[in-house]
């Protein structure tokens, strides 16, 4: 495993990710035993989990190209991906949860969370940039580019529908009625329900605006 790592230029980011995981994972342990709470320890840990679900699937794709050659087995694996992708960055939403604890400060907690939704939205984009580098085999750069950004709008649309309405990546099999009639809802009603519009289009700004960045700065380290 290590030597295909290494062959794919992966390892180096897949022990970088592994650090950042254990990091969240001590600083959620060192919460715990500060605070009674028990409740902020599986639930960010439990996110994270699933914000690492996107880049296990991409990483799967990129380190077995043979696999790529088969739609079947990529359209499968993309769907899953889609799935999955919008609990990466909905780790941000956790902010909400910022509030003065006993025997806990205030930035301990900021700090906390943050780091989670730091890793969490790592995993998700270096996700997002291996679908990219998938795609490009098969379409030209600007549609890419479109594909990419409107990917980042879908995944600010799950967050709304996880944070907000309790859909889980999995309902879609267990309950598909009924949140295929909220999300159809939602898109024939935008002047009555600006909130879910809102969050979408401006979240999905921020995470554009973060992407791109992150593209700037790899295209600066590796000019081609």
């Amino acid at each position: 495993m290590i030597k295909l790592l290494k062959k794919n230029n992966r390892f180096n980011e897949t022990l970088f990710l592994g650090f950042l995981t254990i990091a969240c994972f001590g600083f959620s342990v060192f919460r715990t035993l500060l605070s009674d709470d028990a409740e902020l320890l599986p639930r960010l840990n439990w996110n994270l989990f699933l914000a690492f679900m996107p880049w296990l699937l991409s990483s799967f794709l990129i380190l077995n190209p043979n696999y790529q050659k088969n739609k079947i087995i990529v359209v499968t694996l993309l769907f899953f991906w889609l799935l999955f992708f919008p609990n990466a960055p909905y780790i941000l939403t956790d902010l909400i949860h910022l509030e003065g604890k006993k025997n806990v400060e205030l930035w301990f907690d900021l700090i906390l969370i943050l780091s989670f939704a730091w890793t969490g939205l790592l995993f998700g984009l270096l996700s997002l940039m291996d679908i990219e580098k998938i795609l490009r085999k098969t379409l030209s750069k600007n549609w890419v580019n479109f594909i990419v950004s409107f990917l980042l709008f879908i995944g600010s649309f799950g967050i709304y529908l996880g944070r907000f309405l309790r859909w889980n990546s999995w309902d879609i099999i267990r309950e598909p009625f009924g949140l295929l009639l909220d999300i159809g809802y939602i898109i024939l009603n935008p002047i009555q329900l600006s909130k879910p519009w809102g969050l979408t289009i401006f979240m999905g700004i921020f995470l554009n605006m973060v992407y791109w960045s992150l593209k700037l700065i790899q295209k600066r380290k590796n000019p081609q």
